[in-house]
Order: structure tokens, then sequence, then C-alpha cells
């Protein structure tokens, strides 16, 4: 065998590279860093300049239709920039909706793969060296799968700093007429409690302070394997196996399905933060009913009561969508008395996308899209008056804050009342270790982000472990 015979082989098992771009919520993030995971297992290297990639993978989003527009965007991009050997694959969940279309929207496209089957992502480009011709192969079967560390290896996290996402389930099962997710990702499929726990240790021993579950419905976590509060047993688990974490924080649950039994483990749990993210999406039963929620608003009274009475320092997170479907001026008129009723810590607010497919696609969009607006808006408005009031009321006192970078002399960081990219910042005097917490003081306060110093005018770091 000649040198360059050699070389040339040695290339092509070692140096095989692909460039990953990953689009739209974190669930989407744990997967593309599960695909990186199986595709480095295979001898592959992460790259950041497409130029220098053999594979283009744009692990796309396609919830709403500015998302689509965002993710077709990108594969255009890097269709006319690619070079003659390189393959263009769209993956996740524009491509699991939409996969015939995508090569009509993307004539480049190689191969397409979506969200039940992204862990056969090299077996795809295993395909597409060896096809005749340029027809795109689609890879998009019906039957979901979820992988665990005991499961090929790859774990379904995705660390930023100090704090890594861990998806405990994918799918759902809830019928909201205005929401593609069961039809993109299938029906809820929990992971195994012994595979979330595992990666639970693995992220204390490299030195994670906040874990962040997630899931499409994290309240519905173990129906599919017979259990009852399958949340509040999987709470109990991942703090008993990795019991140096110092936050664990519970995303996206689901209203009539917070339990006394997840409340009770909330507040007994010190690690389990007092923060809680249940969209609720509208305030009024009839709206309610029209998306097809769960429309007893007493029961979120209720329940936000009991939730606060055990856990004094809650901190609520909600969304709600304005301008759907029928949504009259009175409707509209109870909502922003049910917001300012309950006084939640954050609140984001979307106008009624239109999304073909579901159930409420067949509804008459009546609400012009200039009053959307206007009542989001409002709404807002209304929001940034009751998060200042509540941020105003941390001033003075000291909280342990989780740095998520630094720059031009200050800090941002997070307190246990933020999540990350969906809520405020702590803004902090000073050049402090990413990744690290530390304790400080609110010094001043706005509708969405404090000002802080560190404790006692000196840099003073909690919780910090050594890394093995």
């Amino acid at each position: 065998m000649s040198v360059a015979m050699y070389w040339s082989l040695m290339r092509a098992k070692l140096f095989r590279k692909f460039h990953l771009v990953s689009l739209g919520c974190s669930k989407n993030t744990v997967d593309s860093d599960s695909m990186a995971q199986v595709l480095g297992a295979a001898g592959y290297r992460a790259c950041e300049k497409p130029g220098d990639a053999d594979v283009l993978i744009v692990n796309t989003c396609g919830f709403i239709e500015p998302a689509r527009e965002e993710s077709l965007g990108v594969l255009r991009g890097l269709a006319i920039d690619r070079k003659k050997n390189q393959l263009l694959i769209a993956a996740g969940c524009m491509s699991q909706r939409y996969g015939e279309e995508m090569r009509e929207w993307v004539p480049e496209l190689d191969g397409v793969i979506g969200t039940r089957r992204w862990m056969d992502i090299v077996d795809l480009v295993a395909r597409l060296r060896q096809r005749d011709g340029r027809e795109p192969l689609y890879h998009l079967p019906e039957a979901a799968r979820t992988v665990g560390t005991d499961e090929h290896g790859v774990s379904r996290v995705s660390r930023q700093g100090g704090s890594a996402y861990l998806k405990i389930a994918d799918g759902c099962r809830r019928p909201c007429a205005f929401c593609a997710i069961p039809l993109i990702k299938g029906k809820a499929v929990s992971r195994p409690v012994d595979a979330i726990a595992a990666e639970a240790r693995l992220l204390e021993a490299e030195g994670v302070h906040e874990i962040i579950l997630i899931a499409q419905d994290t309240t519905d976590y173990g129906h599919d394997l017979g259990q009852r509060d399958g949340l509040a047993h999987l709470l109990e688990a991942v703090t008993k196996a990795a019991p140096g974490i110092d936050w664990i924080r519970v995303m996206y649950a689901f209203p009539g399905c917070v339990s006394d039994r997840v409340i009770d483990t909330m507040a007994s749990l010190p690690q389990v933060l007092p923060y809680l993210d249940i969209p609720l999406q509208h305030g009024h039963p009839d709206t309610l009913r029209r998306m097809r929620r769960p429309a007893d608003v007493n029961w979120v009274r209720r329940t936000v009561e009991k939730m606060r009475l055990r856990m004094p320092d809650l901190a609520i997170r909600s969304t709600f969508i304005v301008g759907y479907p029928g949504e009259t001026a009175a409707e509209f008129k109870t909502l922003l008395a049910f917001i300012k009723e309950l006084e939640f810590d954050r609140v984001g607010v979307f106008t009624y996308s239109y999304e073909p497919g579901t159930e409420s696609a067949d509804l008459k969009d009546s609400v012009p899209q200039k009053l959307k607006d206007e009542r989001r808006d409002r709404l807002m408005e209304l929001q940034q008056g009751i998060s200042l009031r509540k941020n105003q009321g941390f001033v003075g006192k000291q909280m342990k804050v989780l740095i998520d970078g630094e720059g031009d002399g200050v800090s941002v960081g997070r307190s246990y009342r933020d999540a990350p990219e969906v809520d405020g910042l702590v803004i902090v005097d000073g050049k402090l270790p990413v990744g690290e917490m530390a304790e400080v003081r609110i010094t001043g306060a706005a509708p969405y982000d404090l000002s802080a110093t560190v404790l006692g005018g000196k840099q003073k770091l909690v919780g910090i472990r050594i890394r093995r």
C-alpha cells in the first residue's frame, strides 16, 4: 500500500467531520447533542466551519411558521455554499412533520431524518454514501424511540456551563387544539428512571450545579410505564442519585397534573428549586375549552395557593396565547384580571399562530393580527408592573447566583427564579468564574433583571466541587 493510499484511508476513517446547527427549544438542543455523541462514537468530529465538514446537519424546528422559515433559511444558506462531496441533511421537528415537502423546499437536500429516530443518523449517512443518483433518502419511521445511557452509550443531556438540560421523556398525549407537537413527536415515551439517575450522577461528577428536567410534559412522566405521580418518584430518585447537585429545576408542567404528591415532594427536597414552569395558555374557561385545555380555572387558583403555602419562596412561570380564534374582548379582559390576580413571577405571551393539521386549523381565525398584537402588548405591560414589584422585593436580600458569563467588568448569572434563556438575569459587579455559584446581595431591580454585588464586596463562591 502506498503512503498516499494509506493516508487516504486514515482520513476516511479518522477525520470525517460534521457541522451541526441546532434550532428551536432546549429539547431540540438535547437531541442535537445526542446526535453529536452518536456521530462521535462512529469516528466523526464536530467542526465549527461548514466548509470543513463532510456532513452538514440542521436540526430543524417546526413548531410555528417563523421557526420553519428560520430552518429553511439555514438549510438554503448551507446549500448555496456547500462543496461537491458534502452531504446536507435535514433533521428534527420540521423534517418529521414535512418530510416529503422538504426536498421541494430545499432541492439540494441529500437526506431527511426526523425526531423519532435521530439515533440512526450514522446509518443514514452510510446509506447516503452508498446510494445511486441524487434522490434524497428519507428516514422517518413512525415508531418513536428513546435512548438512555443503558442504550448505545448515548446520554440525553445538553450541558451549558454550570447547567445541564436532562430530557426525561419525548412526545405528548395531550389533545391541545393549537399544538402540532403530537403530530411531530408522537405519543409520550418515558425514559427509564435508572438511566436518568445515572446521567444525574455523571453530571454531578462533572461539577454541574443545576439540572433542568425537560419533556413536552414533565408531569406526565411515567404514565406510559404504569406509574402514578411518576414525576415525584423521579425527583426522589434523582436527588438520591446525585446529592451534590445544588439545583434541580422542573420545566413544562401541565395544568391539572401538579398533584399534591408532586407539591409535597418539591417542598420536601432541598435540591428541588421552588420554581415551576406551568404553561396555562389562558384564563377564561371558554377559551380554554376551545383550546382543548384544562378549563378549571379554580383548580389553578387552589393549586397556586397550595404551592405558595408549602413553598413560600415559590417562583411560577407561565405562558399565554392571545388572539385565539373566537377570543372576545370579554374573554381577554378576564385573562388580564386572571394574571393580575395570580401575580405570576414570569410570563411569556404569544399571539395565536395558525398551524395546519391541528384541530384549531378548522376554526375561523376571527381575531385580526393588529388586535392580537395590541392584546399581547397590553398583557405584557401589565406583567411588567407585576414583575417589577416582585423584583423590587429582593433588593437588599442575599441570593445564590449561578454565573453564566462575564465581560466588560460584570458577570451575568441567574437566581433560582430564572431558567436559562426564558427568564431574567442577575448582573453582578466584577469578574466571576463562569459555571460556578456566587453569593450576592441584590442592589437594584428592573422589570426583568436584577443587579447585585458579591457579598461583602469580595469574590465569594459557594458550592464549588473538585471535578473528578
